[in-house]
């Protein structure tokens, strides 16, 4: 069987999740709790050198690792992903925008305020990485302002990779009321065939 290797606060690792779950496709769930450096282990540094989650375990054994190249592997010929080459391209153009222009920016800004003290020193950068993450979201307003969704008039694995820190973005201090037609876009994607929550406390084990 697949096996996932996750965190289940991280909205990287949501992303996989919530497309296995669209797809159908059963998984073992192996937790690996980044703030306790347990994807630090000689271990898993065996399946993803870079130390990160998600990683999934193929049927064969092969790993793969990061997020948007996962939501790629599963969704080829599928309908989540387009399958024009322009189409295609537009995807992996948002793809690369979430993780360039988009989760460092709320992603971290979320971190912060869930996952360190008021007095640590890193909440120096929660006003710049605020900034940054409302200049992402004004960037998807505009088009959402005329599209439905991200790529081609219809639900794709941009519109998952992006919705998966978006729609806890309030978490990060980010206040969405501006932002009309991104929520509309978040009820879309919440109204998808298979959509499942994200996991903001631990699995029953």
């Amino acid at each position: 069987m697949l096996r996932l290797y996750d965190y289940y606060d991280s909205g990287n690792g949501y992303k996989v999740r919530l497309l296995l779950a669209q797809l159908g496709i059963p998984y073992e769930y192996v937790e690996k709790d980044i703030v306790q450096g347990e994807t630090r282990t000689p271990e898993f540094l065996k399946l993803n050198p870079n130390g990160r989650i998600p990683v999934v375990v193929l049927e064969d054994g092969t790993p793969l690792a990061e997020s948007n190249a996962i939501l790629f592997y599963f969704a080829e010929s599928t309908p989540y992903l387009p399958a024009d080459k322009l189409g295609r391209a537009r995807a992996l153009q948002w793809l690369f925008f979430e993780q360039y222009s988009h989760e460092p920016y709320v992603a971290v800004a979320r971190f912060l305020l869930r996952h360190t003290e008021p007095d640590d020193p890193r909440r120096s950068m929660l006003e710049q990485r605020q900034k940054g993450g409302y200049a992402a979201l004004g960037v998807m307003e505009r088009h959402l302002a005329e599209n439905p969704f991200l790529v081609g008039g219809r639900y794709s694995i941009a519109d998952i990779a992006l919705y998966a820190y978006t729609h806890v973005a309030d978490q990060g201090g980010f206040e969405l009321s501006s932002y009309p037609c991104v929520r509309a876009w978040l009820a879309r994607v919440e109204a998808q065939p298979g959509y499942v929550r994200m996991l903001l406390q631990r699995p029953s084990s």
